[in-house]
């Protein structure tokens, strides 16, 4: 009977243990309000070799991201904007598992194909490591757009659905004006419930 309770808290200690996992992977922060800034800079999320080469987008699709997001590099760069990215990496233990059972392990701290994809290595300035979807969540992309200046974003990359919109809605909660160029993300599946709930937050679509 002792072995049987053993067995079942074990049982449930897992299942809450993966349960906190999923709840962290598309979490939302909220963060402190940043007050008036006056900088800009353009955010480029995931665009790693694991996702932009190995991934489920087309050719054609990231043929044609690849040219608005090396327009908006430029543009940036013309006006002296800071270009940063942020590159996924999981290293949260659960997540980590949760990674290993449902992504193919792809993009797991320290692994191959965690790098810039070829088109965008040399496009930013400022690189950082996100664990989660929302790259706010270390706070260290809070302390460099700080440090920067920073109160309007430009985001770019993928997933529009996934990292690309709770980055969005993290940066809103922070008082961050916000834009998604749409044209220069990518997503698997549709998108109209994840832009309907990033307008409703205040985000701008170009």
């Amino acid at each position: 009977m002792t072995a049987g309770y053993i067995i079942g808290a074990a049982v449930l200690l897992l299942i809450l243990w993966l349960g906190n996992g999923i709840r962290r992977i598309g979490s939302v922060s909220v963060g402190e309000p940043i007050g008036r800034r006056s900088g800009s800079a353009l955010l480029l999320i995931d665009l790693q070799s694991v996702f932009w080469d190995r991934g489920p987008y087309s050719d054609a699709s990231k043929q044609s991201a690849a040219a608005v997001i090396l327009d908006e590099v430029a543009a940036a760069r013309a006006q002296n904007h800071p270009v940063i990215a942020a590159r996924q990496e999981w290293s949260i233990p659960s997540t980590k598992f949760l990674a290993k059972l449902t992504m193919k392990g792809q993009a797991l701290e320290g692994s191959e194909g965690t790098e810039l994809a070829r088109p965008f290595v040399s496009c930013p300035e400022h690189v950082i490591v996100k664990r989660l979807q929302d790259a706010f969540e270390t706070g260290e992309l809070d302390a460099l757009l700080e440090r920067l200046n920073v109160g309007s974003l430009r985001l770019v990359g993928l997933d529009l659905n996934y990292c690309v919109q709770k980055t969005a809605l993290a940066a809103r909660h922070r008082g961050y004006d916000v834009t998604v160029i749409k044209h220069g993300t990518l997503a698997v599946g549709p998108t109209e419930v994840s832009e309907k709930r990033m307008s409703s937050a205040g985000v701008v679509f170009s």
